[in-house]
């Protein structure tokens, strides 16, 4: 059997578990940066060619090569969603900053049915322990598959690429695009629209995190809404998993206001938010340009963040490790064949065993 390969940060399982003396970051709830913002804005990114340069580019496609799961007609658009943590630059200002190397702390998988209003999106917790195929390293020698490995280690060994290829394989979906996102750019992002409001079920006091909320309704800026997806102490069994809910409240609430803004009314405003948004965004090279984030945002216009399901997928406990969880079957099974045949979701491929409480 392969070697477990764990980032010494990582925290998760059940309640009562002894957390790592390192700081863990969590994950931030990145979503769609582009399902809404290009969306409502992309009909005026022709006109800015100043900032078309900001964006950077991974050619997927080539890196994966031809053995990859089918595309099938009724699929839809599948989209790889990151949301990295390197604390380099701007990320280091940032609360817990003082944690080094990079990762994901976010994985998600969206899918959005051809010609429908409605998408879903996909959550695959980071303590997640996968089977992770052949991948090539920094240097460019191939690393083994190897079993039992922490999906979040995945990125920070093997880069995006590598994730990517995992999902693949752990799923049969083929995925079309490609995301990616680090913190500093979503904290300008939040304060560029203005805040976010969420209703925040009861208090929540996480001297780790920095977040410090009253129950009720609040508006939170960037720093505090970095603070809200990523915070686990305060709310739940204090595991990965128990921050999951709060990620999917924040996700619904940021595509709300963004799409209620009159971006199209106001073109400086217009010209803020990309800006913002495309200096910290890595792509596939296929939408490595703002002509083609634009033609895809036009492409999702019918998206209503109301449509917009959040699944985490089904996980349970690991028996060997329980700060660890694996997928837990059939369910997960059921949840990507539904994905990749455009399916409707069964209610018992949204059940997981491990919910954190």
């Amino acid at each position: 059997m392969s070697q477990d390969t764990r980032t010494p940060e990582a925290v998760g399982g059940r309640r009562g578990a002894t957390p790592r003396k390192r700081r863990r970051t969590g994950r931030i709830v990145l979503l769609t940066l582009l399902v809404l913002l290009l969306a409502a804005g992309g009909t005026l990114y022709w006109m800015y060619s100043s900032i078309d340069g900001n964006i950077k580019a991974v050619d997927i496609d080539k890196a994966l090569g031809d053995d990859r799961p089918e595309k099938l007609p009724t699929s839809g658009q599948n989209l790889l969603v990151l949301g990295s943590d390197s604390r380099a630059g701007d990320n280091g200002d940032l609360v817990g900053g003082a944690v080094g190397g990079g990762r994901s702390d976010t994985t998600l998988v969206v899918h959005i049915p051809e010609g429908r209003t409605q998408a879903v999106a996909v959550s695959i917790p980071r303590d997640t322990l996968v089977t992770r195929p052949d991948c090539a390293r920094a240097d460019g020698t191939a690393a083994p598959s190897a079993r039992r490995v922490m999906f979040n280690s995945i990125y920070a060994q093997y880069g995006p690429t590598c994730v990517a290829k995992t999902v693949e394989s752990i799923s049969g979906v083929r995925l079309d695009h490609f995301m990616e996102i680090d913190f500093s750019g979503f904290k300008d992002l939040v304060d560029t629209i203005g805040g976010v409001t969420v209703d925040v079920k009861e208090p929540i006091d996480d001297k780790q995190s920095g977040l410090h909320l009253e129950a009720g309704p609040q508006k939170l800026d960037g720093t505090q809404s970095l603070a809200f997806v990523r915070t686990r102490h305060g709310v739940g069994d204090g595991s990965d998993l128990g921050r999951i809910s709060l990620q999917q409240q924040f996700l619904t609430a940021l595509l709300s206001e963004v799409k209620k803004q009159d971006l199209l009314g106001s073109p400086a405003k217009s010209y803020k938010i990309a800006d913002s948004a495309t200096k910290a965004l890595t792509t596939d090279s296929e939408l490595a340009s703002l002509t083609a984030l634009g033609d895809f945002g036009r492409s999702l216009n019918g998206v209503d963040p109301q449509n917009m399901e959040t699944i985490m997928l089904p996980v349970a406990y690991d028996k060997i490790d329980p700060n660890r969880v694996i997928a837990h079957e059939p369910n997960a099974s059921q949840l990507w064949k539904a994905i990749r045949e455009d399916a409707e979701i069964p209610a018992s491929a949204k059940k997981s065993p491990a919910t954190g409480g």
